[in-house]
């Protein structure tokens, strides 16, 4: 398979970094991606999975970072997101849209976006097919 689009990159967990970190990404992907349905989907599955990254993961400590990897092939789009925290073990199951609980919901709106989401204690691998 053809990699179209490679990016490997890091950010401190602190929210107005996010804020630059997540606006490069998103110029460079305007290139590859002219869906804009994709693309919204994309940028939110960016979005939800850094920032949870920054909060829950690194508990806003900027002396850590959250490691983005994401390439584009004819395919997928793979999104990998990891974080310097102790991980998650997260029940999908368990989230009750009734409830109106912050926590929880955006990795339940990744998971809707996405084709296929990986779990893996302090890493996030979010796959959308093409």
């Amino acid at each position: 398979m053809e990699i179209l689009y490679s990016f490997n990159g890091s950010v401190n967990s602190d929210l107005e970094s996010v804020k630059t970190f997540l606006k490069n990404i998103l110029e460079k992907l305007g290139t590859y991606i002219k869906d804009e349905e994709m693309f919204f989907d994309i940028r939110l599955i960016l979005n939800e999975l850094i920032v949870n990254g920054v909060i829950h993961g690194n508990k806003k400590n900027s002396d850590k970072k959250v490691f983005v990897n994401m390439t584009i092939d004819e395919n997928n789009i793979t999104i990998n997101v990891r974080d310097e925290g102790e991980g998650i073990d997260y029940d999908f199951t368990s989230y009750d849209v009734d409830q109106m609980r912050c926590c929880g919901r955006g990795l339940v709106l990744v998971e809707a976006l996405t084709d296929d989401l990986i779990l893996k204690k302090n890493e996030i691998i979010a796959i959308k097919y093409l």
